[in-house]
């Protein structure tokens, strides 16, 4: 069902109506009194000719077809019986608009055309005064075909401008859905690792707590901190994901001395290259890389020795994180989504990371380009 027209939509048909009537009135005396035209006044069928068209508009939206034939057909009948030329072209005119725009192009031309052959007819053969001739003909012609013309540019205009903002909303879907997946990936990150921390750290205080009560503080108090940090990044992705607010700054390489220390693992930090700013997401990725590695190394291989090397590059940042293991050769590799997961941070920036045993232990590599600056 059709909802009811509002009431901005009998704006144009009560323009058109006035419009049409008042200059239509006003232009039949000297068209009735000129010799060359001859036409005849309006009368009771004429007035409600010209009010048909404007009616008509009414129902553009909802029955344009049906729309487009009232106002054409009522002004061919308004012309053939002698009534002023005029403003009566008004109606025709924004139907033929509105049926173009409305997808109906077939039915808007073939109108078009039959309102064409009807007035080359009439002015040829019908009309109260000798024939128009050609000349008038092509006019006519030429003038119908410009109505076309912008009605079709509008409706194309219109199209693009409807693929344009279709395609911005599904960029806009997908930078959504990017962003939550980017979310959902730091939030595992954030507390397989702290999570681990915090189980590994448990597991020494319960141990070292009647013998050594100093060094079980030590680990109480890195268990606390590692819970706070998982809730702070919590709370900044929940604000998001409720408010749209703004994220708290995203962890990045310059907070990597506190990953380390509060990692409780034996951590060797070596630089390559000179150290100097990174795009956020390179930044950020090369932490959470470090982050992860660390994780599974207090998961698979606790006590284990680390060896996180930085190789700055003008052209990208190397990552590597390589533990000594324990008990048997390549028991640091764990399972589950860890390492799949920083290979994924990696390739969405057009690196790559490899995952492989080192010795009796692991090692994770990871080549994270750096985007050129536009010059």
């Amino acid at each position: 069902m059709h909802a009811k027209p509002r009431w901005t939509e009998f704006l144009l048909p009560l323009f058109a109506g006035v419009f049409q009537g008042t200059v239509t009135r006003g232009v039949q005396w000297w068209q009735v009194h000129d010799p060359g035209m001859l036409r005849v006044p309006l009368d009771p069928l004429g007035w409600a000719l010209v009010l048909a068209g404007p009616l008509a508009l009414i129902v553009r939206r909802r029955h344009p077809v049906a729309c487009l034939a009232v106002a054409v057909g009522s002004t061919a009948i308004f012309i053939g019986l002698g009534h002023p030329y005029g403003p009566v072209f008004l109606s025709p005119i924004v139907a033929l608009h509105t049926a173009v725009a409305r997808g109906h192009r077939r039915a808007a031309w073939s109108m078009w055309g039959l309102a064409y052959v009807f007035l080359v007819v009439y002015t040829s053969w019908l009309a109260p005064v000798r024939p128009a001739g050609w000349f008038h003909d092509l006019t006519v012609g030429a003038l119908m075909g410009l109505v076309l013309v912008v009605a079709e540019f509008s409706r194309a205009r219109r199209e693009r401008q409807a693929e344009r903002e279709r395609v911005e909303e599904e960029e806009l879907r997908r930078r959504a859905s990017e962003e939550r997946l980017t979310m959902a990936q730091e939030l595992h990150d954030v507390l397989a690792h702290n999570i681990s921390l915090i189980h590994v750290q448990a597991s020494t205080a319960l141990h070292l707590i009647e013998e050594h009560p100093e060094q079980a503080r030590t680990a109480l108090t890195t268990i606390k901190q590692a819970s706070k940090d998982v809730l702070t990044e919590m709370r900044s992705v929940l604000n998001v994901l409720r408010d749209g607010a703004p994220r708290s700054p995203t962890a990045g390489l310059d907070r990597l001395d506190e990953l380390i220390e509060r990692s409780g693992l034996p951590v060797t930090k070596k630089i390559v290259g000179v150290a100097g700013p990174l795009p956020p997401g390179v930044d950020r990725a090369g932490y959470r890389i470090v982050q992860e590695a660390l994780t599974n190394v207090t998961r698979h291989a606790p006590g284990a020795s680390v060896t996180v090397v930085l190789g700055y590059d003008p052209r990208a940042l190397t990552v590597q994180v390589t533990d000594s293991g324990g008990g048997t050769p390549g028991e640091s590799l764990g399972s589950g989504n860890g390492v799949p997961g920083m290979r994924e941070r990696a390739s969405a920036l057009g690196g790559t990371l490899t995952a492989t045993h080192h010795g009796r232990g692991f090692r994770v590599e990871a080549r994270l380009p750096i985007p050129e600056e536009p010059r």
